[in-house]
């Protein structure tokens, strides 16, 4: 009996962690626009470090300061974007190039 109850306990214990993860996300705007998830990585870096000292001082370890970074989310999305942009505007125009380079090649070889 105990068996057969061991997975689906294990089923419902994984499935409420996944749906707590999930609910937890959407109520900190991670999973809203990108504004909402950076106001939501500003609270973590301001939340984090506190939390990290008080833990490690219950503990009684001693980490090193943490490294600031001058890092926006949306700033990268931004960017990359318009680096895929960028490379799929001017792919016609290679492909072309590199097609007159090739038939120039084997005309070439072919002499």
């Amino acid at each position: 009996m105990a068996a057969r109850l061991l997975p689906i306990v294990k089923f419902v214990i994984k499935g409420s962690l996944a749906g707590a993860a999930v609910y937890m996300a959407y109520d900190q705007g991670l999973l809203g626009s990108g504004t909402q998830g950076a106001e939501a990585l500003k609270k973590a870096q301001e939340a984090l470090p506190p939390a990290i000292q008080e833990w490690t001082n219950y503990i009684g370890w001693e980490l090193p300061p943490t490294p600031k970074f001058d890092f926006s989310p949306s700033d990268s999305w931004n960017k990359g974007v318009q680096t895929v942009m960028s490379a799929l505007s001017v792919a016609p125009t290679r492909a072309c190039e590199y097609t007159v380079e090739g038939w120039k090649y084997v005309k070439e070889l072919v002499k």
